[in-house]
């Protein structure tokens, strides 16, 4: 890109889009020029708040805009496809809220098309932004964790039910991001359990399981029904184990010295070999920085210099790939079915 401040274009401004027009109106290097939406009344509200915005119905109108730079889709899954497909055939960048598509088949044709415009795009996983993954992130990999033993993950609260997406693909879809930057082999194999309480055809609560090499297992539970928000995930590793609290206002991480160890006593042989470590307890402290943030400003360097973004199309065609085999798997009742595509 040759201009000094990229200029976006946003279709979809009903529950996401808003923070995006903020995120990138306040991000260093960018401002929002324009808003599509097909509601007149959501129109109306990016007016009254940034006067200086083109609103339009048509989102062809921002797709065919030669002074966009870059496209950002906050708009129902099921349409990602073919209004990123637009953009990037127009030469846009893109950004998408997660996930990347409806399905695996067309995120691949998604990433070819990026590369063969020369192009980026950034999927919108917002958790990998935040100061608390980062950090983990960081832990992990400086050694202090050790070995990722496994990913404990309860994700639940009451609503919001979707329209085109089941509650793995509304919630499981952050852990699996996560877990992207946490664990980034190719796992083995996934299995998952879904139940539609309701009988609307909208599968409210599941259990999915990882499963990736050397024994580290992941499990998530997520939810549309419960009665309290929980946002919480238990790392373990052979040197610590963490606690993260997403919704934890002070603390969101904390770093337990315990664990377990094998005890080299030839004397035990026909004992269990398994010693108890126990010490100290600290929270760091992680970055402020409001994670939409970090991801407009993250957005803003990839794009100008045309290098794949952290959350980049390839790793938004990965984590598609896994909600599909925890879809199959849930329809097949929790059948174990083996990662092969990566």
């Amino acid at each position: 890109m040759t201009n000094s401040t990229l200029k976006y274009g946003v279709i979809g401004y009903g529950y996401w889009g808003p923070n995006l027009v903020r995120a990138f109106n306040q991000a260093s290097g960018s401002k929002v020029i324009a808003v599509a939406d097909r509601l007149t009344s959501n129109l109306a509200k990016a007016a009254s708040l940034y006067p200086s915005i083109a609103t339009h119905e048509d989102t062809a109108a921002i797709i065919g805009d030669p002074a966009i730079d870059v496209v950002a889709i906050a708009t129902p899954i099921s349409t990602h496809f073919e209004l990123a497909k637009a953009a990037l055939l127009a030469g846009k960048h893109v950004v998408v809220e997660k996930p990347l598509c409806a399905s695996a088949e067309e995120a691949a044709r998604l990433v070819d098309l990026a590369a063969k415009m020369n192009r980026q795009i950034l999927v919108d996983h917002t958790f990998v932004y935040t100061g608390a993954v980062q950090k983990i992130r960081s832990i992990v990999d400086n050694g202090d964790l050790g070995k990722v033993l496994y990913y404990d993950s309860t994700r639940i609260n009451l609503g919001l039910y979707q329209r085109d997406a089941s509650v793995i693909w509304d919630l499981v879809v952050h852990d699996l991001s996560i877990l992207m930057r946490l664990v980034p082999t190719k796992p083995d194999a996934i299995s998952a359990i879904s139940v539609d309480s309701l009988g609307i055809g909208v599968p409210a609560i599941a259990y999915v399981t990882v499963f990736y090499p050397g024994n580290t297992i992941a499990h998530i539970h997520a939810s549309w029904l419960a009665p309290v928000k929980i946002r919480r995930v238990l790392i373990g590793g052979k040197k610590s184990m963490i606690v993260y609290d997403d919704l934890d206002p002070s603390e969101k991480l904390r770093i337990y010295d315990k664990g377990v160890e094998l005890a080299p006593d030839p004397a035990r042989e026909y004992q269990l070999k398994v010693e108890y470590r126990v010490g100290d307890m600290r929270a760091p402290q992680i970055p402020s920085q409001e994670a939409l943030a970090v991801m407009a400003q993250h957005a803003n360097t990839c794009f100008t210099e045309n290098t794949p973004p952290l959350t980049s199309g390839e790793v938004g065609l990965k984590i598609v790939r896994m909600l599909e085999l925890a879809d199959r798997s849930a329809r097949e009742n929790g059948r174990v079915l083996r990662v092969e595509s990566w």
